[in-house]
């Protein structure tokens, strides 16, 4: 279908001033986000283990994130002789521009006066979002191979394998959920669930395999095997420096605010919030700014999640990763979407 905006020059100058406000918006939002993501790792890792954590700089500590980015910034920004340079210098930044990406196509409230509050309202969202989070392995690849040394290649290695693997999984078991919905756009998702349950309530297997399969595809505890200092000393990322070492991380969380955002999506309602009057389109500026407030809130409750997984579960080993994939992930994924499909057409007899 041809957007009206196309075939109306009039309307150009109005599409284009609110898609360039929902692209500043949505990365003035993420850029902070992923900035206290790493302050609330540390505040969390810190009450684990019964620790203070950074408290000096600012009140309670809340600046912390500004000084670690001067820090970054300022360190010595050093390349080593034997590395291959382009690549080593591409890598960092092909780590991180996929998780921004694929915030594009998340609806992050309903509407605020007559804009819908997703940037890009594809029919074939979901199909966006995988196409675009399979490029994020290729940064840390590139980083491994660039490196030209024994630890960060293996790393890489780690890292195609661990994140291909798992790709399978979370596409099979993200499947169930759009056959329940019948459409691919992730706001048609929304929808389905504000007139129902919650698709975490209709589809927990999904959703465990789901949940598990982000862990590895972010790289995170227990899962995170091209990294895994005790034995790669830092993995892929062990020959930079400086702003470029922060740019992985800065990649990192950016990809576990993103996967959260979907795993609120898919199976969290979105924006909805039953209950409390959230289920239905905003009618009112504040309406919609609650709805925004509710969603950022389900994806904080995700981040707590994934530290607090990090600091309890201990790493897996890689066959047992690969095993745990490929033996039972995938198996029980391709199951659940033979009996959604049996129900669904039982429902239709």
């Amino acid at each position: 279908m041809i957007p009206d905006f196309i075939n109306d020059p009039s309307h150009w100058g109005h599409f284009l001033f609110w898609s360039g406000f929902k692209v500043v918006m949505a990365f003035a939002l993420i850029m902070p986000m992923v900035a206290y993501s790493v302050m609330l790792e540390r505040r969390v890792s810190a009450a684990i283990q019964d620790r203070i954590g950074p408290n000096r700089v600012g009140p309670f500590g809340i600046l912390q994130p500004m000084a670690d980015g001067l820090k970054a910034i300022l360190k010595e920004d050093f390349t080593p002789s034997h590395v291959r340079q382009i690549y080593f210098i591409l890598a960092p930044a092909i780590s991180m521009i996929p998780a921004f990406l694929t915030v594009a196509v998340i609806p992050f409230g309903s509407k605020m006066g007559s804009q819908s509050m997703v940037i890009a309202d594809l029919n074939v969202g979901i199909l966006y979002t995988f196409s675009i989070v399979s490029l994020g392995v290729y940064g840390i690849v590139l980083a491994g191979y660039a490196s030209n040394s024994k630890y960060p290649f293996l790393g890489g290695i780690r890292a195609s394998a661990q994140m291909i693997s798992y790709e399978i999984a979370m596409g099979m078991a993200a499947v169930p959920v759009f056959m329940l919905v019948g459409d691919l756009n992730l706001g048609k998702v929304i929808a389905y669930q504000a007139d129902g349950a919650w698709l975490v309530f209709k589809q927990p297997i999904a959703f465990v395999i789901f949940l598990v399969s982000a862990f590895a595809e972010t790289n995170r505890l227990p899962f995170d095997m091209p990294e895994s200092e005790t034995e790669l000393v830092s993995g892929y990322n062990t020959e930079y420096s400086s702003m470029k070492f922060a740019l992985f991380f800065m990649g990192e969380y950016a990809a576990m605010i993103s996967v959260s955002a979907l795993m609120v999506t898919l199976f969290f309602g979105g924006w909805t919030l039953p209950f409390f009057g959230l289920n239905e389109t905003a009618s009112t500026l504040a309406g919609g700014i609650l709805q925004i407030l509710v969603f950022l809130g389900k994806i904080a409750c995700f981040m707590v999640l994934f530290v607090w997984i990090r600091w309890m579960v201990p790493r897996f080993r890689y066959d047992q990763l690969m095993d745990l994939g490929w033996k039972r992930f995938l198996p029980l994924a391709l199951a659940n979407i033979i009996i959604t499909a049996i129900i669904l057409w039982m429902q239709h007899l």
